[in-house]
């Protein structure tokens, strides 16, 4: 051991060695580029601070920024058959479950939930496009059936975010039929007079855009959100012309009549607070987390004071 080991040495290594810092901690915004710092992300709801490009965000993310405190109990959903159609292709479908399941720590592409958004009850399902691209399987359609069922038991209203890229391969037929059943659902929501709202986020396309993301009493988007049942590629060559620009966008779709309000996510929980109510036939919302004011005594202010402080 000499001066060259416990000094030089270590002082070299200290000069040249690299500090590793979590990759995590930054992210990269898809349309500008800007590199934004996570929990400031996360506080602004995965919206870019520099340009509002709206990025992917969980169903369980948005919802502890929808309800009341980040307070939800999430609905059942019963189980579907695993694997009916027996189906392969470069992987088994269910080790694709399996992995997605793992990627995204759900069960599958849909969340159901009760709670409050400004002390209104409510029955929410959010999909997931992380998961297999929130694609529409039997669970989905499951989902959307008990979501339904339980907001019609406890009369409230019913509000869906819709991510999907359409049905899910893997369950072939079986897939296609949650088209007709959630649409029948949906009628039980209307028979009983509830509110059934839609926000529809990017991308929703496919046999979710053809059934039940577009029967909303209100259709809501988000910002840039692309909508539609076909992609653009295949329109135009099926009708062999160019498509307008911002075809299937939420803002040329808002233009045409085919949605009731583009609202960014930050202010989307304000929005459905005052949708919802408005609906129900509720007074408008209180600000705050304070009880309202009571009515005011028809004695003078100066007297009540004197009463008090002789109590």
């Amino acid at each position: 051991m000499n001066w060259i080991t416990n000094y030089v040495r270590p002082r070299i290594n200290s000069i040249f060695s690299r500090r590793e810092v979590p990759e995590n901690l930054w992210s990269k915004c898809d349309n500008c580029g800007t590199m934004l710092f996570h929990r400031e992300l996360k506080d602004n709801l995965n919206v870019c601070t520099n340009c509002d490009h709206h990025m992917a965000i969980t169903p369980r993310d948005r919802f502890h920024a929808l309800f009341d405190g980040g307070i939800f109990t999430e609905v059942e959903v019963p189980e579907p058959v695993a694997d009916p159609l027996t189906f392969k292709d470069q992987k088994k479908y269910p080790d694709r479950m399996k992995a997605a399941q793992k990627k995204t720590g759900e069960r599958d592409a849909m969340l159901v939930a009760e709670g409050e958004i400004g002390r209104t009850p409510i029955v929410a399902a959010g999909q997931d496009f992380s998961f297999m691209g929130g694609s529409m399987g039997m669970y989905v359609g499951n989902a959307i059936i008990a979501g339904v069922e339980r907001a019609v038991e406890t009369k409230r209203p019913f509000i869906l975010f819709s991510a999907a890229g359409g049905a899910r391969m893997q369950e072939g037929i079986l897939s296609l039929m949650q088209m007709p059943r959630t649409t029948v659902a949906l009628q039980m929501l209307k028979e009983a007079g509830l509110p059934y709202i839609v926000v529809l986020t990017h991308p929703t396309t496919g046999g979710v855009t053809a059934s039940y993301a577009m029967l909303g009493d209100v259709q809501i988007a988000e910002p840039n959100a692309l909508i539609g049942f076909a992609g653009a590629r295949v329109i135009e060559q099926t009708i062999r012309e160019k498509l307008p620009e911002g075809f299937q966008r939420a803002e040329y779709l808002l233009d045409h009549g085919m949605l009731d309000r583009v609202t960014k996510r930050t202010e989307m929980r304000e929005e459905l607070i005052t949708i919802v109510r408005m609906l129900m036939g509720l007074s408008p919302a209180i600000k705050g987390d304070l009880p309202a004011p009571e009515k005011a005594s028809e004695d003078a202010p100066g007297e009540e004071k004197t009463e008090a402080a002789s109590e």
